[in-house]
């Protein structure tokens, strides 16, 4: 069954070729194989949801019987959610994050909550409180992060879909190393209300899965406006199932030549140029395009990420929901609780963030990069005055060894250099695989304009219509 799309599964399972049961017990069977070698789950809630299903019988809707992991930053009800923090590790929410409440409702059961950096602050899932997650592909090497676990668990077979999120390029640069298709969808397309915040102005939940098709299923069940979310975009979700197909000839494909430089692996550069010829087999013109402000990203998106996160992990005081430092002293005890409960790449985030927003140095850090910010938008509008989409790589090398980049976080921050834009530029981007360089995968980026999600996973599935690197398993 680990074989088959997750669209397939349902289909399966809706025609009374399988029951819920016997795909979960699949995937359940799959994980105890699996799961010591790769560390993909924090909390593993087969059992659990075996128990439940037992009570149910029979699962109904878009997503009938089909086990989804979920990030252990996004809120589950009577399950643990700590976003792998010493901080947060025995939090059990009340209440479901949006999108896992619209998984329910599609008869989606949880399977558990993934590995990841800590509050989503990484590039290799080796941040976690609960330890490294392993490459399906190579167990000596990075998954990619910060949803690392969700990528994992899905290449693996573990899983057929999962949620991540993605601040700068957490769900794409998993994604791309695991060899899985991951989409980061337009800022306010799906609620985050329930999402643990690392900067709210950046974080967006998203679909992980094998193939195009399963991600536009996933997305059609979470994606809409919410309420209970301000940042919510209140807008009709177009059918992303019924696009898929749609007609592909005169689409216009931007590349730019700037992002295939000598940083880029040269196999990943030979990958993109294959996969545009593919794309103009199909119909597609390929245009050039430019992001001058593009080398400023990595740069900005660090000072305007790190200032919200110093704002937002404000919160975890001890007083409330968090660990507690056994001191009866007020200051010493915030003071305690904070150096003992946190990591270092958190700390050293916060402390970057603090620096930044203080007297003297607003103007000079966030003000600046928040000008930065509105210049890489505009970048980005001015492209897709020319283009539809623009392709180009997820990353510029393969997944990196465990241990290679951990107490180098320039280096470390460098990974995210081609998806960071994205986010800051508030639109929808997905990572495809698109090919592989000494055995590992090599995700091929496409970007475009706002809510433009339903002719981005066209593009995407036409391609894999013609290619097979999304059907190739690490076992």
């Amino acid at each position: 069954m680990e074989n088959l799309s997750a669209t397939r599964l349902v289909e399966e399972i809706h025609a009374g070729n399988m029951t819920s049961a016997d795909c979960l017990q699949h995937f359940a069977n799959v994980t105890v194989g699996k799961e010591p070698t790769i560390h993909a789950f924090c909390t593993n809630a087969f059992e659990q949801a075996s128990r439940s299903l037992a009570g149910k019988g029979e699962m109904a809707g878009v997503l009938a019987g089909i086990p989804v992991a979920v990030k252990d930053g996004i809120c589950t009800r009577q399950m643990k959610t700590t976003a792998c923090s010493a901080m947060l590790e025995h939090f059990v929410p009340s209440y479901d994050a949006t999108v896992v409440s619209r998984l329910r409702s599609a008869g989606a059961i949880i399977a558990g909550k993934t590995n990841m950096d800590e509050f989503s602050m990484g590039s290799s899932t080796e941040n976690s409180f609960f330890g490294v997650t392993r490459n399906p592909w190579d167990q000596t090497r990075s998954p990619g992060g910060s949803s690392g676990g969700s990528a994992a668990a899905v290449a693996a077979g573990m899983v057929p879909l999962a949620l991540g999120s993605d601040t700068g390029g957490s769900i794409r640069q998993p994604a791309a190393f695991c060899g899985i298709t991951g989409l980061k969808p337009t800022y306010g397309r799906v609620s985050r209300l329930g999402l643990i915040a690392f900067a709210s102005s950046l974080d967006q939940i998203g679909p992980m899965g094998r193939c195009a098709e399963d991600i536009a299923l996933l997305l059609s069940v979470i994606a809409g406006h919410d309420a209970g979310d301000a940042t919510s975009a209140s807008l009709p979700v177009p059918d992303y199932r019924a696009s898929l197909n749609d007609d592909f000839d005169g689409l216009r494909i931007g590349i730019c030549e700037s992002q295939l430089n000598e940083s880029v692996d040269p196999a990943i550069i030979k990958s993109i140029r294959q996969a545009l010829t593919v794309f103009e087999s199909l119909g597609a013109t390929i245009v050039k395009v430019k992001l001058p402000h593009e080398k400023y990203s990595v740069a900005a998106y660090y000072v305007a990420a790190s200032c919200e996160a110093s704002s937002n992990l404000s919160r975890y005081d001890g007083v409330r929901y968090t660990a507690r430092s056994d001191t009866k002293l007020m200051q010493p005890m915030y003071t305690q609780t904070r150096s003992e409960h946190f990591g270092n790449e958190v700390k050293r985030r916060i402390l970057l963030g603090t620096f930044a927003l203080s007297s003297g140095y607003y103007d000079q850090f966030y003000v600046k990069a928040s000008r930065v910010r509105r210049l890489i938008k505009q970048d980005f509008e001015n492209a897709f005055r020319q283009v539809d989409l623009i392709v180009g790589p997820t990353t510029p090398t393969t997944a990196f060894p465990i241990g290679e980049r951990i107490s180098d976080p320039i280096k470390m921050y460098l990974a995210d250099v081609f998806t960071v834009s994205a986010n800051l530029a508030g639109i929808p981007a997905m990572s495809i695989p698109g090919g592989f360089s000494a055995g590992l995968p090599i995700g091929l980026q496409l970007q475009g304009p706002a809510l433009s999600e339903a002719k981005m996973l066209n593009a995407a599935h036409q391609f894999q219509l013609q290619t097979d690197w999304h059907q190739r398993r690490p076992f």
